[in-house]
């Protein structure tokens, strides 16, 4: 049985108490004085069955996250980019029993539309009570996945499988006790929430702080998305020779981009590694030139008609749906939608279509069939800045506009951001004025899927079969970033 979360972080507390814990802008807590919030932050929650977090990256969120955790209270997590209509359906399915976050974000929460949102610090009660029946079934956390746009959908996690995605970090990733863990992006993102959590269940200090605080004050460790990483390079603050580990998720590195990152961090491993919230850990590479990558212990993948399935016992529980806990494995196995294929090109199943890759542990297999090379979605999303961004609301909210008759969404790549979208329009009668387009888009959309540009065109390009042709948008994107327009395109950029 894998240890639960809160219980790693509780041995340091108790073994090392004076060790630094978790530094942000405003200061930093020892282990003992962590463990000191926790416990009064719990007898604040006492009889709740869920709390809602917005977090930031401040001790208080931590404090208040790794309180419910601790207590077998599940953390909804919320996400700075929710519409007020999400918020909305967040809340009626979730139904937590207080909205938590830093007093700095009350106004958006109530934006958002909460009613009374609690701060983060105040919920601390004096006195000890008896630890709640946290185990390894008990709902660990629900997050906010598939796009910033459309109705939400909420994933639930269990305490046991974040105890082994925990278990594989610790094996996979470097880590020790004394170390320093820089997570500087948002907390409401699960990669750095998870990697703050995962840095205290090591016994390492947490920075929250910015890259530009973080990095420079001896960080041995980056948790990071490429956009962060991008950061890095232009700040100029390199070389920083202390860091030995860089895990980064969400899109793909191209080469180039590790190249420049390694200057500035010469001396660190860069790890990517692929997963959903769905899945947890997959997948993962090291170094500046990455191939396939390298399953996880513990994990299998079939590929059915080019799409990765995935098993392991890493997998979330499902969706929380009106009807409860919906939509999870199937078998054991869950996809979520990404093509690939594995290494060694096997066919396992006599022309099914399907090539599978075992689990070393108690099978046979080689290192090379256990390769997996991701090929992109299937589904119209792309990952901007490591969110999930829709395509379709994108181009709902424009043709909502008079005068726009068709509109098309595709990712285009972007050095910062991995990719970032791009839309086509074809006019009618009376169309909107630039300014009148961006004003609707920034009213009806969150601000990641705000594209950035708008092509007019006469019509839309089709394939033969009559469909909109995404790869021949993406083709005149690509042109029309290099080129001037031509006298059928205009190039409309975003207002600052």
């Amino acid at each position: 049985m894998s240890e639960l979360l809160t219980d790693r972080i509780a041995r340091h507390i108790h073994d090392k108490p004076s060790s630094l814990a978790v530094v942000d802008r405003r200061g930093a807590v020892t282990y003992g004085e962590f463990g000191e919030l926790v416990t009064a932050t719990t007898a604040g929650m006492s009889g709740m069955r869920r709390v809602a977090v917005l977090p930031t990256s401040d001790i208080g969120s931590l404090v208040a996250v790794t309180a419910a955790m601790a207590s077998g209270i599940g953390v909804v997590l919320l996400h700075r980019h929710l519409l007020p209509e999400q918020f909305a359906r967040v809340l009626s399915l979730t139904r937590p029993d207080v909205v938590l976050a830093a007093p700095n974000q009350h106004a958006r929460l109530r934006r958002m539309g909460a009613d009374a949102p609690t701060s983060v610090d105040s919920i601390q009660v004096e006195g000890v009570r008896t630890r709640g029946a946290a185990d390894d079934d008990s709902e660990l956390l629900i997050g906010i996945t598939s796009g910033t746009t459309g109705e939400p959908k909420l994933f639930v996690r269990d305490q046991r499988s974040w105890a082994r995605t925990l278990d594989r970090s610790d094996s996979t990733f470097d880590i020790r006790a004394g170390d320093r863990v820089a997570t500087p992006g948002a907390l409401d993102h699960t990669h750095f929430l998870y990697g703050a959590l995962h840095g205290l269940t090591r016994g390492a200090t947490v920075d929250v702080r910015p890259v530009n605080s973080s990095l420079p004050s001896g960080a041995t460790h980056l948790y990071s998305v490429p956009t962060i990483a991008w950061d890095v390079v232009r700040s100029g603050i390199g070389p920083v020779p202390s860091v030995r580990e860089v895990l980064s998720s969400a899109a793909r590195w191209p080469s180039f981009g590790r190249s420049a990152l390694q200057e500035a961090l010469p001396n660190a491993s860069i790890v990517h590694f692929y997963g959903a919230s769905e899945l947890s850990f997959v997948s993962f590479d090291r170094g500046i030139d990455p191939g396939p990558g390298t399953l996880f212990d513990g994990v299998d993948v079939e590929i059915r008609d080019s799409i990765v399935h995935v098993r392991s016992d890493m997998l979330f529980d499902g969706y929380l749906t009106e009807d409860g806990v919906a939509g999870g494995p199937v078998d054991g196995w869950m996809t979520v939608g990404d093509r690939g294929r594995l290494g060694s090109g096997e066919n396992r199943d006599g022309g099914e279509n399907l090539e599978r890759c075992e689990s070393l542990e108690g099978r046979t297999g080689s290192l090379k069939g256990r390769q997996l090379t991701l090929l992109g979605r299937d589904t119209d999303i792309l990952i901007r800045a490591g969110l999930n961004v829709e395509l379709a609301p994108i181009e709902t909210a424009l043709t909502a506009i008079p005068g726009i008759v068709e509109a098309a969404c595709v990712g285009v790549p972007d050095v910062r951001m991995g990719e970032v979208p791009a839309v086509v329009i074809v006019e009618g009668a009376n169309p909107p004025s630039t300014a009148e387009i961006w004003r609707h888009l920034r009213r009806e959309l969150p601000s990641p899927s705000i594209p950035v540009q708008i092509l007019t065109l006469e019509q839309l390009p089709r394939t033969p079969r009559g469909k909109v042709d995404r790869q021949e948008i993406g083709a005149i994107f690509a042109t029309v970033r290099t080129a001037p327009s031509t006298t059928n395109q205009t190039v409309s950029e975003p207002l600052s």
